[in-house]
């Protein structure tokens, strides 16, 4: 995907204020397995994902859970580290390897300050990843597994054939077992 495309469905933008954010934007490729965020440190960057897959996780008792899967034309950001620069929480692992679109946080601020319309496309950013945040919430709080896998079903079926069932399992909270339970009763 390309970087206007995916600016533009964040919020469109003049081609002057445009150019002026794509100029502080750079290509980065990283392999599978990479660890591109880490969890306690604060993250000066922001990438869009041109293509490939990665998987947010949090430590548990140990154990890995995953909260988040990001693909083409989504944003990876530690909302923590850009918005209180503080250090995230989570960890960003690239599921396939990927070619992203880098920003630098403090540059974007600059940009914030120089025009109005990127502010505004900042601010539009912050509210979709609010609302994306919520509806992660509210889905893990008031819909069953079955209802929470048959809605990644529907609105990303890809993301069966690009990530182990292992990870899976662990975004809707259940084990391997469970998820082939559910899976067969499904069908």
């Amino acid at each position: 995907m390309q970087v206007q495309q995916i600016i533009n469905q964040i919020y469109t933008l003049p081609e002057a204020s445009f150019a002026q954010l794509k100029s502080c934007i750079k290509e980065v490729s990283f392999p599978k397995k990479y660890l591109l965020l880490r969890a306690d440190t604060i993250e000066r960057k922001i990438y869009f994902i041109k293509t490939g897959i990665v998987r947010a996780y949090a430590y548990q008792n140990e154990n890995e859970i995953t909260f988040w899967f990001g693909k083409e034309g989504e944003t990876i950001i530690s909302m923590k580290s850009y918005i209180m620069n503080q250090p995230g929480y989570e960890n960003i692992e690239l599921l396939e390897t990927c070619e992203l679109y880098e920003l630098k946080t403090d540059k974007l601020q600059e940009l914030f300050k120089q025009d109005i319309h990127i502010a505004n496309w900042g601010r539009k950013f912050a509210e979709q990843e609010l609302i994306k945040t919520e509806e992660r919430l509210i889905a893990r709080q008031f819909s069953t597994t079955a209802e929470r896998y048959s809605a990644l079903l529907k609105n990303h079926p890809d993301l069966l054939q690009r990530i182990s069932l292992g990870y899976i399992a662990s975004y809707l909270g259940v084990t391997q077992v469970s998820l082939s339970r559910i899976r067969a009763e499904i069908k």
